[in-house]
């Protein structure tokens, strides 16, 4: 039974919504990584509570968070975290970037995996290190009379890749832009060759609770207590209560020298999380389950409604299948497009989206699109994106 509305279209046009207020007014947005539903009632409650004490001045350590926080990994995951391993950040993206800078020195070589998400790329440049890219593996197939695309590791290609500076390996993991949810022996390969070749993992996993149709999300840290010692974690509670606006982010470093040493780099520089993102934080790990469930099952259905829209409407057009994440990898290469794809589909479809390009090598000819919005919203953007295409062929 249906507790939640995730199907009630949300006025966002006038509440300083990044998402919404980028293009114009005719144009349906569908690109960056913000879903367009109501925060869970109990963060709401959370916050209004907050903001009635109508005092705001300097936070204190969030121990009540750390320990919710520890108990929900221990309840998803099987991982058994102490809460001073917790590392609180105001954003993911500048974790990854404490991570690239505390790990190795200037020119130091960064392995990554592309097309992945752009922060891990600027990152490198931006902290003075070398990028040392493994593309993913990608085979194709037909489900259901739909091309698909299927996304993989590969450890050949990570292994040529390494030299002998390679100091980071930035993971994503549920994968960003092709939404897999990598496998236990995927993870443990990985894992081996990092270990090999003595290489601190920066493991972002932002989408960790985002999994569709039963899919297991399995921390990369939480295989061996070696592994763990050589991670640093990345998770947040922005994506999946739909919270990015409100700046909470942890870090989860086990190895105490490690984790002394990516303090040291953001001290004086990364501030403190804001207190409202705190509360909604604990909020949103300790009371939203059932909405968390409900949601899951409704980005689920959002996925299949794609793929077999695509089956009967894009035809020119192949797709993942998302294990995880909100997000769909769309690959326009064959579909007649004269340029970019992302350019066609503003201009012709009225449909924003993420160029496919700003994920990398591997990114170019795709488009990424956001399906964490309402049913209506989804079918009335890939009409538009049907008939902009039919026009061509």
């Amino acid at each position: 039974m249906t507790t939640f509305d995730f199907d009630t279209p949300l006025d966002r046009r006038n509440s300083d919504s990044g998402k919404w207020t980028r293009y114009a007014a005719d144009v349906l947005p569908l690109w960056v990584a913000d879903m367009d539903f109501r925060c869970p009632p109990p963060v709401i409650e959370a916050l209004h509570a907050r903001v009635d004490h109508a005092v705001f001045g300097y936070g204190g350590d969030p121990a009540e968070l750390r320990a919710v926080f520890c108990a929900h990994l221990a309840e998803q995951y099987g991982w058994n975290v102490p809460p001073e391993a917790i590392v609180f950040l105001p954003g993911l993206v500048s974790g990854i970037n404490i991570a690239t800078r505390t790990v190795g020195a200037p020119g130091d070589g960064v392995l990554v995996c592309t097309p992945v998400y752009h922060p891990f790329l600027s990152a490198v440049d931006l902290q003075d290190r070398s990028l040392r890219n493994a593309p993913l593996a990608v085979s194709t197939g037909l489900q259901n009379g739909l091309d698909t695309l299927y996304y993989e590791m590969d450890f050949a290609a990570i292994e040529r890749a390494i030299t002998a500076d390679t100091r980071l390996h930035i993971l994503c993991n549920p994968h960003n832009p092709v939404g897999r949810a990598f496998n236990r022996t995927e993870l443990e390969t990985l894992a081996e060759h990092c270990l090999s070749h003595d290489l601190i993992i920066c493991s972002d996993e932002i989408h960790c609770d985002l999994l569709l149709d039963g899919a297991q999300h399995i921390p990369i840290a939480a295989l061996d207590p070696d592994i763990a010692a050589r991670t640093i974690t990345l998770m947040a509670p922005s994506k999946t209560y739909n919270l990015p606006g409100l700046g909470c982010s942890m870090a989860v470093i086990p190895d105490a020298e490690l984790r002394k040493r990516f303090q040291r780099t953001a001290a004086g520089i990364v501030p403190h999380v804001n207190v409202l993102g705190l509360v909604a934080a604990q909020a949103a790990y300790s009371q939203c389950a059932d909405w968390l469930e409900e949601l899951q099952r409704y980005l689920t259905a959002n996925r299949d409604f794609i793929l077999q829209f695509a089956a009967q409407n894009l035809p020119s057009l192949a797709t993942t299948i998302p294990e995880a994440t909100f997000l769909a990898w769309l690959d326009c290469r064959h579909a007649g497009i004269d340029g970019n794809p992302y350019d066609f589909f503003l201009k012709k479809a009225r449909v924003a989206l993420n160029d496919g390009a700003w994920f990398g090598p591997g990114g170019e000819g795709f488009v990424r699109l956001n399906f964490g919005c309402p049913r209506a919203s989804l079918e009335q953007a890939l009409e538009r994106m049907a008939k902009a295409l039919a026009a061509v062929r």
